[in-house]
C-alpha cells in the first residue's frame, strides 16, 4: 500500500511541475523516478486522482489535476449518492455486500470506488445489491467505522 500512495503523490508532482501530454511521457517520468508500473495501472490511477485533459491552444493538451473545490464538490456527490441509495451492509470475511435502493446500486458502487479506494480492492454492482472486496489490510469493522465517520447517517 505504502508503495501505491507513494505513487500517487509522485502523479500529482510530475502534472503539477511539468506539462505531461500523454500517459508514455508520465510512465517515463515514474519510471525515472524508480516506479515499474503498466500503463493499465497508471490509467487506474489517473482515474482515481480525477486527472483530466485540457486544451492549451496550439500547445495541444496535456493533463490537469481537480481543483481542492472541485474535489470537495466531487466527494460531496459521492456522499449524497451514498446517503441516497444506503439500506444496509453486511460481511463475511473480506466480502461485503451493501443493499441500496433498487437502481441505486452502479452509483453506490461508484461512491465507494471513489470514496474508499485505499480500504476496498473493488465492488460489483447488480440493481439493488453491491459487492465488494476489502484490501487484505481492511476488516469489516474498520470500513463500518470509516462510512460512519464520512457518511452521516450510515447506520450498521
Amino acid at each position: 500500500m505504502k508503495e501505491r500512495n507513494e505513487r500517487l503523490q509522485s502523479i500529482k508532482k510530475i502534472i503539477r511541475d511539468h506539462r505531461i501530454t500523454s500517459q508514455d511521457e508520465l510512465l517515463d517520468h515514474l519510471h525515472d523516478m524508480g516506479f515499474r508500473i503498466t500503463q493499465a495501472t497508471l490509467s487506474r490511477d489517473l482515474k482515481l486522482l480525477q486527472v483530466g485533459k485540457i486544451a492549451r491552444g496550439r500547445e495541444g493538451y496535456h493533463y490537469t489535476l481537480p481543483s481542492e473545490e472541485e474535489l470537495r464538490e466531487s466527494e460531496a456527490n459521492f456522499i449524497a449518492d451514498l446517503q441516497r441509495g444506503y439500506v444496509s451492509l453486511e460481511f463475511s470475511s473480506n466480502i461485503g455486500v451493501m443493499r441500496t435502493l433498487t437502481g441505486h446500486a452502479d452509483s453506490v458502487a461508484i461512491a465507494l470506488d471513489n470514496l474508499f479506494a485505499r480500504y476496498v480492492l473493488g465492488t460489483i454492482a447488480g440493481d439493488d445489491t453491491v459487492m465488494m472486496v476489502l484490501r487484505p489490510e481492511t476488516d469489516a469493522a474498520l470500513l463500518q467505522g470509516k462510512l460512519r465517520e464520512s457518511i452521516p447517517g450510515i447506520e450498521d
